[in-house]
């Protein structure tokens, strides 16, 4: 298969600069702590800008940093026009998104359209209203079934765990109407059908728009509408952040959200340069995902199903071409990612027994939620390595996590009495939760928070990774921070990297092979044994020491990938 040749590079193509970004995600409760408190802030992330524009990344992906109550991390937002006093100022985000354009970086902010928090005024003002209220249609209040009132209006179940309506004391204290949170809920859900949501969100587009943000990650992107009448799901209540393939479930991708995509379009195209989207959809196929990237919808959306591939060249191959031809359909590039704040760190889910088959059941769970079980974390870094190469090297944007280019490992031993997820409340500690792939990053080598701060960190850092610190990573050629630090140099670098197409190249059917014009190719090696390299290649870049066959020959080793000049 042959993905369609990049276009012409104009003006217009410049400022599509999303179709072949690397962008950092920056979790910024654990990414630098400015000021002390053991939590990550906007001073911290200002003092490290030169670390981010220094790996070679084009923009950063800040997590919510807006007032929160924190029931969520901040993903239950109580003022999407303000800062989370624990992280700064508004002036502070400011100055913050103006060092980063001089840094030659974008900024990317999370927005959460599919639910407030309950401490948001307009859910505070609610509750006072009563049954009926314009108050009340912001949000999605209905009244329960059973004789009294007493059960929820329908099956719904939390994406925390338990069920996903809460009932709520009425102005007089009698027991009154539910309200919907598919999350905790303490994030009840809006009611998109209210003409005060939608008009409330665009606002909210303009407002950061306006101070010089280049784009929004779309938290729940596949969430927000719902179907007219609630009816339950039945047998399949239980089912997370999916639907069939024609978007028919009450509640996830559903068609009709696109409709507000359309609006929101509109107005990240009346600034100059325009701004841009990247959904987080959770969505049944290729196809169902190239809806949101349709022309006039959102730009990108993050390819999860890349995400959970199991370690095998065919499965790898297959998902690859597939994502690469879907888009194409659609004229959007497609945009890649190996780890985020809400899954399993790539360094142990390549390390578990089950890395080769995938995530049991597929979509949700298995390998990308953390879990008990044995992990070769030596195994996991060095498949994670050549991961990155192969991430890297194919058509399209790049997203990397935090500390994924430190070779991080997720933190599966927190005690629980220092964890906040809610998944891990709600369940009563059957689900750990996502706190593991949330530890703050190691600086330093030394020091109670390894550099993180200056008086410790709010999650304990594993004392192994001192040697996984940027500290001591910095100009070993070895590293693996050293590794993403040439390959972001090369991609930058070589007319072929970024978007474009590729050519499959036929090196055998444990092997990832494919070529970029202008003369460039890159091999993975998912086999039991090492593969011989083309001899009339020369090496570029390797995620580990090449071996050699019996004539002389380079070999690459198994779960190592080589970038080539051909």
């Amino acid at each position: 298969m042959t993905s369609p040749a990049a276009a012409p590079v104009d003006a217009a193509a410049r400022e599509q600069w999303w179709r072949s970004a690397v962008i950092y995600q920056v979790y910024i409760r654990s990414f630098a702590d400015g000021t002390g408190d053991g939590m990550g802030d906007i001073a911290g992330l200002r003092s490290r800008l030169g670390y981010l524009r220094d790996l070679g990344v084009d923009a950063v992906w800040i997590n919510p940093w807006y007032p929160s109550p924190m029931a969520d991390a901040g993903y239950d937002v109580a003022d999407y026009r303000d800062i989370e006093p624990l992280f700064g100022t508004l002036d502070e985000a400011e100055a913050l998104i103006a060092e980063a354009h001089e840094h030659g970086l974008k900024v990317v902010l999370d927005i959460v359209p599919n639910h407030s928090s309950s401490e948001h005024p307009w859910f505070t003002e609610a509750l006072a209203a009563g049954p009926g209220s314009p108050e009340r249609a912001r949000y999605i209040f209905r009244p329960g079934r059973g004789e009294h009132g007493e059960q929820p209006p329908n099956d719904w179940q939390s994406a925390f765990g338990g069920g996903a309506w809460t009932r709520v004391s009425e102005p007089d204290g009698r027991p009154g109407e539910w309200y919907l949170h598919l999350f905790d809920a303490g994030q009840p859900d809006f009611d998109w059908t209210s003409p005060d949501v939608r008009a409330e969100f665009m606002s909210v587009l303009r407002f950061w728009f306006d101070r010089g943000v280049d784009g929004f990650r779309i938290d729940v992107a596949h969430g927000l509408t719902k179907e007219p009448g609630l009816p339950d799901i039945g047998d399949d209540a239980d089912r997370f952040l999916a639907a069939d393939q024609h978007g028919q479930h009450p509640h996830w991708d559903r068609l009709d959200v696109q409709e507000v995509y359309e609006a929101w379009r509109e107005v990240a195209d009346s600034y100059d340069p325009p701004r841009m989207f990247c959904a987080e959809a959770w969505v049944a196929s290729p196809d169902r995902l190239v809806e949101y990237v349709k022309e006039g919808r959102l730009h990108t959306a993050f390819n999860f199903d890349f995400v959970r591939a199991p370690w095998d060249a065919e499965e790898l191959r297959s998902i690859i071409e597939t994502s690469l031809d879907s888009h194409a359909t659609v004229g959007a590039a497609t945009t890649w990612v190996l780890s985020n704040h809400d899954i399993v760190r790539d360094v142990t889910r390549f390390g578990r027994p089950d890395a080769d088959e995938g995530a049991p059941g597929g979509r949700r769970g298995g390998h990308l939620h953390a879990g008990p079980g044995p992990v070769d974390v030596e195994l996991g870094r060095k498949r994670a390595r050549a991961a990155a190469l192969l991430m890297l090297a194919l058509p399209g944007a790049a997203y990397v996590y935090q500390g994924e280019e430190l070779g991080l490992e997720e933190v599966l031993d927190l005690p629980g009495d220092v964890r906040q997820d809610p998944a891990w409340t709600r369940s009563g500690g059957e689900q750990v939760g996502r706190d593991g792939c949330r530890v703050p990053i190691p600086w330093r080598h030394s020091g109670n928070s390894l550099g993180f701060g200056t008086d410790g960190s709010w999650l304990p850092q594993p004392a192994g990774w001192a040697q996984l610190s940027v500290e001591a990573q910095q100009g070993d050629p070895g590293s693996m921070l050293e590794l993403y630090r040439a390959a972001l140099r090369l991609r930058r670098e070589h007319p072929a990297l970024g978007d474009g197409g590729l050519h499959w190249r036929d090196l055998g059917s444990d092997v990832v092979s494919f070529a970029r014009d202008p003369g460039f190719a890159c091999v993975v090696n998912l086999g039991p044994e090492p593969v011989a390299l083309p001899r009339e290649a020369r090496v570029l870049l390797t995620s580990g020491p090449l071996g050699q066959e019996r004539l002389g020959d380079p070999a690459l080793p198994v779960d190592t990938a080589v970038w080539l000049a051909v």
